[in-house]
């Protein structure tokens, strides 16, 4: 429900927070070149940024059905969360066992004039914690009513001090992001751990950042672990790769490489780029996990379409040499010259290219060229 707001306001968090990298480990391939190869580069693994869990956006609402209000009529008034909100119609009957399940519903479809509407009147009728989060959902993003964070603070106040888990987490979030309260990590942190207590997956994941971080707590290792592998048997592809880089590294857990190939997958399968990565290269290299080097050449693939250096790098290595997948001189040094504006160098491959045929070279450079522009496009 807050997937927004999460996406907003941590753009804005100091890189404070570290999740542990992995050994982003070369791909160990002997080139087809008759000489003697230099020894591949590892890449020197830089800290990651926090990453934080993005759940999924409200679903798009469907095309047959009308389209929802840009905001609330002009005559709508806003409730004060200090006293009782107004009635207003609900778009259909509220179920019984879950009160706030059909504002949720409306939330989710995009029917935000509904969503404020229905939630409205379960929060003054029923005092509901789950309709006065989603209240703040949509004053934090402006979904039907004209963004207020001041109102939306008021509204998740209400609802945690009714102990809602995913309002205390977003209280946590705001004191993170500094929007309608002043940022404060203390604070933050208060709001993780009891959103935590709630059983908020997410929460568990970002205290597990702050216990690694070490500055509000001391540096536990453990205690990351333990909060990672809560948010990790939740689902959550960010908390499965942080405890996957413990296992590996043998911090806070026994080191396990199975297990953390396990987790790898999981997260991978999940659509995490750093664990596809991770991934492709324990598939390749038989690291924890049956050696197979088809399935890490299909991986690597998929994670350099979406942009990653290393894996582009690596699925250059795999076609320079015809591993994982049929040897492409040209391919390899398409990706390779890509991996080269991303940041990764790599002597061996620009070896492999010089030697090349100048007409298979050209071809490669010219195949490169597409993504090279739009690269430094994006960057200008």
């Amino acid at each position: 429900m807050i997937a927004t707001l999460r996406r907003l306001l941590l753009m804005s968090l100091v890189p404070a927070l570290v999740v542990p990298a992995q050994a982003q480990g070369p791909i160990q391939i002997t080139p087809p070149a008759q000489t003697a190869p230099r020894p591949a580069q590892p890449v020197k693994p830089k800290p990651a940024k926090p990453k934080v869990v993005r759940p999924k956006a409200p679903a798009a609402r469907p095309p047959q059905q009308a389209p929802r209000p840009a905001e609330a009529p002009e005559n709508q008034t806003h409730p004060a969360p200090a006293t009782a909100a107004p009635k207003a119609p609900p778009a259909a009957a509220p179920t019984a066992t879950l009160p706030a399940a059909t504002a949720l519903a409306a939330f989710q479809r995009g029917y935000y004039a509904t969503a404020f509407a229905e939630a409205t009147r379960l929060a003054g009728d029923n005092q509901d914690p789950k309709a006065m989060a989603l209240l703040g959902e949509l004053y934090a993003n402006g979904n039907g009513v004209p963004q207020d964070v001041n109102k939306a603070v008021e509204w998740f106040r209400l609802a945690t001090d009714r102990g809602d888990a995913a309002a205390t987490f977003a209280l946590a979030i705001l004191n993170l992001g500094g929007r309608g309260l002043p940022r404060d990590l203390g604070t933050a942190a208060k709001y993780l751990e009891a959103a935590t207590k709630l059983g908020h997956p997410a929460a568990a994941y970002d205290l597990g950042l702050l216990y690694l971080d070490g500055q509000q707590f001391q540096q536990d290792f453990a205690r990351a672990a333990e909060l990672f592998r809560r948010a990790a048997e939740a689902g959550i592809p960010e908390a499965q790769y942080a405890l996957a880089t413990l296992y590996k590294e043998g911090r806070g857990v026994a080191a396990d490489l199975a297990e953390s190939a396990r987790l790898l997958g999981l997260a991978s399968r999940a659509g995490n780029l750093d664990a596809q990565v991770e991934y492709a290269i324990a598939l390749f290299n038989g690291i924890g996990v049956a050696k197979d080097e088809r399935g890490a050449a299909t991986l690597m693939r998929k994670a350099a379409m979406r942009g990653n250096a290393i894996a582009q790098n690596r699925l250059a290595r795999m076609l320079a040499a015809g591993r994982g997948a049929p040897a492409d001189a040209v391919a390899a040094t398409r990706w390779h010259l890509i991996a080269k504006a991303g940041g990764i160098s790599d002597t061996w491959l620009d070896e492999f290219v010089a030697k090349l045929a100048p007409g298979e070279r050209a071809a490669g450079e010219k195949a490169a060229q597409p993504w090279l522009a739009a690269l430094a496009q994006s960057r200008s």
